[in-house]
């Protein structure tokens, strides 16, 4: 599994998440978490296209990167509300996988492997659209 940073690639033009080509999968314990990677892991995915996210670290790293989005005015996308959430979540001990999952098929069978999972909330970032999984 990867060590996670904040990558230039992986925030908008105002400087809010926005990983395109990647799932952001919550659940509700690290042990969820960890099952996940690990059903992931026994079905071929490669550990380097998946990162385990701590609470702490989705405070740390991905919450912040909302700081001011809605200033001067609100912005038009939902990114910096998909951020908050990830927050809200993160608050109450919640874990995340980031997985790099490019292409609709992808997204598709990982979705299929972790078919069970206590998922609690589950994004895909496409170009310009964030699509709820669950």
């Amino acid at each position: 599994m990867k060590h996670f940073e904040v990558e230039s690639s992986m925030l908008t033009m105002g400087g809010v998440f926005y990983p395109t080509g990647y799932m952001f999968v919550m659940f509700p314990s690290e042990q969820d978490a960890r099952a996940a990677e690990s059903k992931l892991a026994d079905d071929g995915l490669s550990a380097e296209k998946v990162t385990l996210l701590s609470p702490q670290v989705i405070q740390e790293k991905i919450t912040r990167t909302v700081g001011g989005a809605d200033i001067p005015l609100p912005s038009a996308g939902t990114e910096a509300d998909t951020v908050r959430r990830f927050a809200e979540l993160a608050s109450q001990g919640h874990y995340a996988l980031l997985i790099h999952a490019p292409h609709g098929d992808e997204t598709a069978h990982i979705m299929a492997v972790m078919k069970g999972l206590p998922i609690s909330y589950a994004q895909k970032y496409r170009q310009l659209v964030i699509e709820d999984l669950v």
